[in-house]
């Protein structure tokens, strides 16, 4: 008997490196969920940093973040040696967790954030290029859908982890606890990767050194033609961000919905999308990416812009539905799309998901900025959603024009 739900798994159970990407993806989600939202209390309520000292210490590790990931991308694509680039990472990886075990104090916290974690971080796009590269030896019609799976089990653990830790910590669990599972978790990434990881020049699939000068490498993601669109995708990203910021602020103004109302639609969104993400694979092909990606962010809009206006009703949590929708859309798309726009180099290609990311918080704290200051959190979200939207359509309009 045929089960269509695995169909989307299918090429990703039968091939050793998408199988490895897959398990990867799933350790790295885990150790994103379980460090990521605690990040900020662990440092103001643990650590005891001030509110200037925490903001300059964001500044840097997302500065350091892409400068990484764009650097590692590029020297990926130069020597071919993307075995390499992916040990150097899960080392940061696994020396930033285990830092804090073994320093816990202000200034290994600092370190940590600061450096090693933000240099690490370029192993999320190397993930991506090894699942890029090995489904060159599928079909073309499976090479969509296995990044929209992947993204996907990368997003399993958030629905999985948050509501584990959520009762760890009603029960007393101390903050610090993330430190050790992330260990773990990341002595775990590194020994698959150490293990399993493909031979650089012994792979299935063709990977030739780009022959490119850094500089020339660089030139060519800085180009217009590439930046334009990295652009208009950092209105999508900026506009997910705000959402994160937006609910919880929105629904502590509301009698009656706080933390634990927060909390639930965070979670059951997160579980949503990841069926609307394995469903992507049936209808990837028929329609083109740029189309695919404005629908998906106009239904992201309706979400977005909707919490504010129907957050005192019973009726928001029927944005979920649009949202997550939407969300499947926006979160995986952008991420194929910004490596076909480099195709011959899937580490530099894959760098530009920091870059798109370094984009969306920019403007996403714009607009904050501006929103709150003109007209409170409504504002706020109908200007992102709005820039979300108009940033899908310049790239549907860049892409009607020959190249």
């Amino acid at each position: 008997m045929t089960m269509p739900f695995l169909a989307p798994f299918r090429p990703i159970l039968r091939d050793p490196a998408l199988l490895l990407a897959a398990a990867l993806l799933l350790l790295y989600g885990a150790h994103a969920a379980t460090m990521a939202p605690y990040v900020s209390a662990l440092a103001v309520t643990v650590f005891h940093l001030s509110d200037s000292a925490f903001s300059l210490l964001l500044v840097v590790a997302s500065g350091l973040a892409v400068s990484s990931s764009v650097v590692f991308g590029i020297l990926a694509d130069q020597r071919a040696n993307r075995r390499g680039i992916a040990l150097v990472s899960g080392v940061f990886l696994t020396l930033g967790t285990g830092l804090v075990i073994l320093a816990p104090s202000a200034p290994g916290f600092a370190f940590a954030h600061a450096l090693l974690l933000p240099l690490s971080g370029s192993f999320f796009g190397q993930l991506f290029a090894l699942a890029r590269l090995a489904a060159t030896t599928h079909p073309e019609q499976d090479r969509r859908a296995v990044q929209s799976t992947l993204r996907a089990l990368f997003a399993v653990p958030w629905v999985v982890v948050l509501p584990v830790w959520a009762v760890a910590f009603r029960a007393g669990t101390p903050l610090t606890a993330v430190y050790p599972v992330c260990f773990g978790l990341s002595v775990a990434i590194l020994a698959l990767t150490v293990l399993f990881w493909p031979r650089d020049g012994a792979t299935r699939w063709s990977d030739t050194p780009s022959g490119l000068t850094f500089r020339q490498s660089l030139g060519e993601i800085a180009g217009g033609r590439v930046l334009a669109r990295v652009l208009a995708l950092g209105t999508i990203h900026g506009a997910v961000t705000l959402y994160l910021v937006v609910i919880g602020l929105v629904f502590e103004m509301v009698p009656g919905r706080g933390a634990g109302a927060t909390a639930l639609y965070a979670g059951i969104m997160a579980g949503l999308e990841v069926p609307f993400m394995l469903a992507l694979p049936r209808i990837l092909g028929r329609v083109e990416a740029r189309s695919l990606i404005w629908v998906g962010m106009a239904l992201y809009a309706v979400h977005l812009a909707g919490i504010p206006l129907l957050a005192g009703t019973p009726f928001v949590w029927l944005l979920m539905l649009p949202g997550a929708a939407g969300g499947a859309i926006v979160l995986t798309q952008p991420m194929a799309y910004l490596q076909e726009l480099l195709s011959d180099r899937p580490g530099a290609g894959a760098s530009l998901m920091a870059l798109q990311k370094l984009a969306g918080d920019g403007i996403c704290a714009a607009t904050f900025a501006i929103g709150t200051t003109l007209g409170g959190y409504g504002l706020v979200a109908g200007l992102g959603a709005g820039l979300g939207v108009l940033g899908a359509g310049m790239l549907w309009w860049m892409d009607r024009r020959p190249v």
